[in-house]
């Protein structure tokens, strides 16, 4: 099979399509890439991390050892640490890119590698697209992958271990009040779900004065048989122990921690919708920022409410964290986010950031005194009640363009009865209903599968709208 990235990265299974020899010819086209960038008479430095998965300590070093036969200068992390924590020392470091080993929140089974741009955020489609080229040359030209040992990397300082994260905690509190933290006395349950967020956003926390429990902090490269996702499925054990243990609020990250979710005293799982609309009203009314919000088209209507409110302009991108980046680096962009929960803020590298949203969200509940719930209750007053659910369908091979020429075509008068006022196929198809309710039909950039979302005023009508939309999908043929 062809080695090829999608929205972020490229990821394939351990020891069937990601093994120590594709790994190679993908550091090898990457370290080509960078070459090529920069000039062949400069010894740029790029930065390598790692997260918890299956030998993803060793698929960094191996990355590394390519890289420096390239003649280019390493920055390795010393230990596991979350994504963006890692690119934030890309720009930190002035480095001229980043790779990540990680497949974030995928299955325990996958690895990937996420390759970083200058700036901190993910590498441009055209630079991906570059190396997937230089791939498919190499091997079609039987140029093996250069190599310098690691020994020998370190001995002639090629390759330089370091710890990414007091450069990263001292930019981290420029953006986050601990003041508010520690005169709140939060008492707050952290899970890592054994990623590589593990002692990150505890230990933050813990410097700004509230109390933390941090739950599935060890080293687990299996996440104990669960998908490293902070969706209320992977988290019952935290959704279970904040209100048993009268925490003020829960806080996860995914597997490489660039994903964030919480949950209420009273168990409910608050969704990255939620917190991403509780931050616009936070930053806006209390900070008295401004500036443009940009959303993935699977993201919330109550966004678009809260902005309209503020009059502030909304930017709404296909899914994938690079179409965020690419408009926080061009504009003056408040927060960008998408619903899986990548989110940034402004003053932030352009990069998903579990870590940096937890303490946002920490702030938010002690600054408030209030607990998430009441504070969505509130903001529901403001802009009107939603909800949310998203069903995932593993299916088999399918043309994309095929499956949305259809959907296009086909698209109904009304879904749930509602009138469908525009339809949006900038990243699968997305039908916008009159009352700001949607229904969207996307394949998967990560798996095989099938994503159909859908956001209405009821929890009942969202059930009927995930219904009408696996019926059009199997009319299209999925």
């Amino acid at each position: 099979m062809a080695i090829t990235f999608g929205t972020d990265g490229w990821r394939a299974v351990i020891s069937d399509e990601f093994t120590f020899a594709n790994v190679r010819l993908v550091a090898q086209a990457i370290a080509e890439t960078i070459r090529e960038n920069i000039g062949p008479t400069t010894q740029p430095l790029v930065v390598v991390g790692f997260d918890t998965r299956f030998l993803s300590d060793h698929y960094a070093i191996l990355v590394s050892e390519v890289l420096a036969a390239n003649g280019l200068r390493v920055a390795l992390a010393k230990a596991d640490a979350p994504t963006p924590v890692i690119s934030y020392a890309i720009p930190h470091l002035a480095a001229a890119g980043g790779v990540m080993i990680t497949a974030s929140h995928n299955p325990p089974r996958y690895n990937g590698i996420k390759l970083k741009a200058a700036f901190g955020g993910g590498a441009s489609n055209a630079e991906t697209r570059r190396v997937e080229e230089k791939i498919a040359v190499n091997l079609a030209t039987g140029r093996p992958p250069q190599r310098m040992e690691y020994a020998d990397a370190l001995a002639q300082g090629l390759i330089e271990r370091f710890d990414p994260f007091p450069a990263y905690r001292q930019h981290i509190w420029g953006l986050i009040n601990k003041e508010v933290i520690g005169r709140a006395n939060l008492r707050v349950a952290v899970d890592a779900m054994h990623g590589s967020g593990r002692g990150y956003l505890r230990d933050l926390l813990r410097e700004a004065g509230a109390e933390v429990v941090e739950i599935r902090g060890d080293m687990n490269p299996g996440f104990n048989g669960i998908h490293p996702e902070p969706i209320a499925q992977h988290l019952k054990p935290l959704m279970e122990l904040v209100p048993q243990g009268g925490f003020d609020i829960g806080l996860a990250m995914d597997g490489d921690a660039d994903r964030t979710g919480a949950v209420g005293p009273s168990g409910r799982f608050i969704d990255p919708h939620c917190i991403m609309t509780l931050a616009l009203r936070y930053l806006v009314n209390v900070r008295r920022q401004r500036g443009d919000v940009v959303k993935t088209v699977s993201t919330t209507q109550m966004l678009n409410r809260l902005a309209n409110n503020y009059g502030l302009r909304v930017h709404e991108t296909p899914v994938g964290f690079n179409h965020i980046a690419d408009l926080m680096l061009t504009n003056d962009v408040l927060l960008g986010g998408e619903e899986s929960g990548g989110i940034s803020i402004k003053g932030h590298i352009p990069e998903g950031d579990g870590v940096l949203m937890g303490l946002l969200l920490a702030e938010i509940v002690a600054w408030h005194r209030k607990s998430p719930e009441t504070l969505l209750a509130e903001l529901m007053v403001e802009i009107g009640h939603f909800d949310y659910a998203r069903n995932d369908y593993t299916v088999g091979a399918y043309n994309k363009k095929e499956l949305v020429a259809q959907l296009v075509a086909a698209a109904p008068g009304q879904l749930a009865e509602i009138p469908v006022v525009a339809v949006n196929a900038s990243d699968g198809v997305k039908y916008l209903l009159a009352d700001d309710s949607w229904l969207l039909i996307r394949p998967s950039g990560t798996e095989a599968k099938l994503r159909i979302y859908a956001e209405a005023h009821s929890a009942e009508t969202v059930q009927q709208l995930l219904a009408e939309g696996r019926t059009l999908a199997d009319r299209a043929g999925v």
